[in-house]
């Protein structure tokens, strides 16, 4: 813990900017009354924390006691040029690198220190969660995958020993097959694939993003319930 950990954020949701291995990121954290735990949400290419898919699961992650943080993997700067080049966004340690860089800023603020972590990836940002996951072993309780590219972390997904869960739309066949493919090569035990009927890359389908948060919600409660320790439940109860 560093000696900046002094910032607190009371219940509701607040506009922040967070330092991640030097770079400026600006995001939304929104934390609940009592929160289980918290999820770092790592957005696909070319979006942000506005995506409203995302926005969508951190609101019943929230209606769950689950506080979110979604924020840009970018920074203003990079943003313009990324869009012309898209040299960033498929940049897989580049983009694990902001997301560890954003899990130690969680880490270092007091109120939030204690709450057990999770990543939410969402295609190409599914690669940078599993990465980072990969390298921060013991800060990651869960990872869930949306229609994600695990195969873009294909070197590292043997050292990935965090609970994680991938999920993908039926009618996604390419992608169906590169989760099938990493499920076998994730090291830990706990992993499962799950295949949304009549959903397509985005489940842009009626009812199937609301299957995927459900889901979610659930992988994660049930592993943050698992991982809990009666002290740090005893803070979570008392708010210290």
């Amino acid at each position: 813990m560093s000696d900046k950990s002094i910032q607190q954020f009371a219940v509701g949701k607040h506009a922040v900017t967070l330092s991640a291995n030097g770079a400026t990121l600006e995001g939304v954290l929104a934390v609940p009354e009592q929160p289980r735990g918290i999820i770092l949400f790592a957005h696909g290419s070319g979006s942000s924390r506005h995506s409203p898919r995302n926005q969508y699961v951190a609101e019943v992650l929230y209606s769950h006691r689950v506080a979110t943080l979604l924020f840009d993997l970018l920074t203003r700067d990079e943003e313009p040029s990324d869009r012309y080049n898209q040299a960033l966004r498929f940049n897989i340690p580049f983009l694990a690198n902001r997301l560890i860089g954003a899990t130690k800023w969680i880490m270092d603020v007091r109120s939030l220190k204690d709450l057990k972590i999770g990543y939410f990836g969402a295609s190409t940002g599914a690669g940078a969660a599993l990465m980072a996951a990969a390298k921060l072993p013991e800060a990651v309780c869960a990872i869930v995958s949306r229609g994600g590219r695990p195969d873009l972390a294909a070197d590292f997904l043997h050292e990935v020993h965090v609970p994680t869960l991938l999920i993908v739309g039926g009618d996604d066949e390419p992608v169906i097959a590169m989760n099938h493919l990493a499920l076998q090569k994730i090291g830990c035990a706990d992993k499962k694939l799950i295949v949304i009927p009549g959903a397509s890359h985005l489940f842009q389908e009626p009812g199937t993003l609301e299957e995927v948060a459900k889901i979610a919600t659930h992988w994660f409660c049930q592993h943050f319930a698992a991982s809990e320790t009666p002290d740090s439940a005893a803070r979570r109860a008392t708010g210290d």
